[in-house]
């Protein structure tokens, strides 16, 4: 996600925090790489130019020239703008109570990813307490309804479809049946088109005055650049739209829709697609966004992640392991497997601080992680237990069970050493624990 535009931004806030003194020139000259970084990132010509003025504003302003530390001044005064620019603050859907029905409207393309993200959005709104419950009215496009039905089987939510024709019909009887059995949150699927036509507009306008949404949200493809804006300028003309969700963030997206769309549209993006796991769908916080872009990483996102996959008191559990060298094979595995169900080692990487946009793709072999969890995996429970006792005829059996070499699994040992040791270095020292109080225990 952004890796290029990260990566540029990165260069920038260090050559530019290291000053204690900063110029008109130094201004002009770290302006005119933004502006290269954002057209590079597909970002449209007139936010690129409010940006690029409003920096150079804010800039020569005794603020920062006059600052302590100028350089690191600068750098908050771009953050700043980019937070501005991706929309200030995470805006929430606006539904009503939980005694009472609302519905969602769901616009796009075909191939934004409109049917899915429906769907995750549904189970999002389950794990949340409510009672969501997904309608077909894509009629159109051959096996959407069929599509939908399965992904409401993944996620347990009831799929409300109709042999019929006509999608504003079977939006009404829709609504009708969340009312009789109690359903909270109704999630329309539209039809899409490969182009926006005056026959799509005609039809979803039909289905907002039937079931009057309390959001009309467009799923717009992050990987189309400016074309997302464009689409969404469109929409909202004739739809009047609340929210945008983007899909396909986590994709090579050179970022101009994210960074564009709220200043051209006005409307606020509400979702951020980042995989194809039903789970994959965040909620668009600007401010963290913007410090992933500026390679400040993104802490409290990686927290977050890491609670959902583990409670406070198992963290602790796991720190005192590590300080007593008990730490095993066993809970190393877990750990590892933790870590898959947070997302990529590239996504993770995204949010450390100074990482962002210095390690690529190629520089993380998947295929080396997934041989090292092929490799603990052949081993017996006692031996991932006492990893000492692996001897070379064990060696030997966990090697052609995990289809390795035995210089392989000796790798895996000695790497599985070296990290236990540094590890109880890190546990015992008094300001690791203080984190790790403070962001398990503080954010619970």
């Amino acid at each position: 996600m952004l890796e290029k535009l990260t990566e540029k931004f990165s260069d920038l806030s260090r050559q530019m925090s290291g000053q204690s003194k900063i110029s008109d020139k130094n201004i002009d000259d770290a302006v005119n790489e933004i502006k290269m970084a954002l057209l590079d990132a597909d970002v449209n010509i007139r936010v690129v130019r409010r940006f690029v003025n409003h920096t150079i504003e804010e800039a020569r302003g005794e603020k920062v020239l006059k600052a302590v530390n100028p350089g690191q001044m600068f750098i908050k005064l771009v953050h700043d703008r980019m937070v501005s620019l991706l929309g200030d603050s995470k805006q929430d859907l606006i539904l009503k109570g939980p005694d009472t029905v609302s519905s969602i409207l769901f616009l796009g393309l075909n191939g934004a990813g409109k049917t899915t993200t429906a769907a995750k959005l549904a189970a999002r709104l389950k794990s949340e307490g409510r009672r969501p419950l997904l309608v077909a009215c894509d009629l159109a496009r051959p096996a959407a309804v069929q599509q939908l039905k399965v992904l409401g089987e993944q996620t347990g939510v009831e799929v409300f479809a109709e042999e019929s024709q006509n999608p504003v019909k079977v939006a009404k009887n829709a609504l009708k049946h969340a009312k009789k059995f109690q359903y909270n949150t109704v999630i329309f699927d539209t039809a899409g088109r490969l182009q926006i036509d005056s026959d799509l507009m005609k039809q979803v306008r039909e289905i907002k005055d039937a079931v009057k949404p309390d959001e009309t949200i467009l799923v717009a493809d992050a990987m189309t650049g400016q074309s997302a804006v464009d689409i969404a300028k469109t929409f909202d003309d004739e739809l009047d739209l609340t929210g945008v969700i983007l899909s396909k963030f986590d994709s090579d997206t050179r970022g101009g829709a994210a960074l564009s769309l709220k200043s051209i549209t006005g409307k606020a993006i509400k979702f951020i697609g980042v995989g194809e796991k039903i789970e994959d769908l965040e909620p668009f916080y600007p401010e963290r966004i913007a410090s992933r872009i500026l390679g400040m990483g993104d802490i409290v996102s990686l927290v977050e992640k890491a609670q959902e996959t583990a409670s406070e008191e198992e963290a602790l559990q796991l720190q005192k392991k590590m300080a007593s060298a008990t730490f095993s094979l066993e809970d190393y595995l877990e750990q590892f497997q933790r870590m898959r169900k947070m997302g990529s080692v590239q996504s993770l990487i995204g949010m450390l601080p100074g990482l962002a946009g210095k390690v690529s793709d190629d520089d993380i072999d998947e295929n080396v992680l997934k041989r090292e969890e092929a490799i603990i995996l052949s081993m017996t429970r006692k031996e991932r237990q006492n990893h000492r006792i692996i001897g070379p005829p064990r060696k030997k059996r966990i090697a052609l069970g995990s289809g390795s070499t035995v210089v392989d699994v000796n790798r895996v040992l000695k790497n599985f050493e070296k990290m236990r040791l540094m590890m109880k270095k890190i546990s015992k020292n008094k300001k690791y624990q203080t984190q790790l109080m403070q962001q398990f225990g503080g954010m619970s």
